[in-house]
């Protein structure tokens, strides 16, 4: 699929374009900093090894976001998470433009869905993160999910209601505020 000649620089490229979104998403779901960069760096290797093998079936991003899922799902897995989301994304979140009062409701707001998101079942949590969280269509969340587009709408419907029910609010709002 890729030329040997330009294969340093074409490898150089990918992980330049993709590493930021990469570690975004696994800092979402594993909720730790030192994980998310070791589970990025993770991916990146796989996507080396594997580099040769893609197919072209599905765009380059939702193939490594395919990678990156399935790393962090085997590190799901292995550490069988006792608590998510502790310390993470959503707390080191600032908005310079409102005052000290909507900053600490938005940071409540946002500590209450990083809960919430954080107790969903891990396929609801990784639908949620990659549409809600990272906008990804239909069609390329269940290219990384390796799922039906139906799947993906039911999963993302079901674990809106679910977030809804744990938040006791309106799960559009707190997405938005969420991001």
């Amino acid at each position: 699929m890729f030329d040997l000649e330009n294969l340093e620089e074409k490898i150089s490229e990918i992980y330049n374009i993709h590493y930021l979104d990469v570690y975004r998403f696994l800092i979402c779901f594993s909720g730790n900093q030192d994980e998310a960069e070791d589970m990025t760096q993770e991916v990146f290797i796989r996507v080396l090894k594997n580099l040769s093998n893609f197919n072209g079936h599905s765009t380059i991003k939702t193939w490594i976001f395919s990678i990156a899922k399935h790393v962090a799902i085997d590190h799901y897995r292995k550490k069988r998470f006792s608590s998510i989301f502790k310390e993470g994304y959503f707390k080191n979140m600032v908005s310079k433009e409102k005052g000290p009062t909507e900053l600490v409701e938005l940071s409540e707001m946002q500590k209450s869905v990083h809960e919430g998101i954080s107790k969903l079942k891990p396929n609801y949590r990784a639908v949620v993160l990659l549409r809600g969280i990272n906008e990804f269509s239909i069609k390329e969340t269940a290219e990384i999910l390796n799922c039906s587009e139906s799947k993906v709408k039911v999963d993302y419907h079901r674990a809106l209601i679910d977030l809804k029910r744990k938040l006791h609010i309106y799960v559009k709002e707190a997405i938005g505020n969420a991001n």
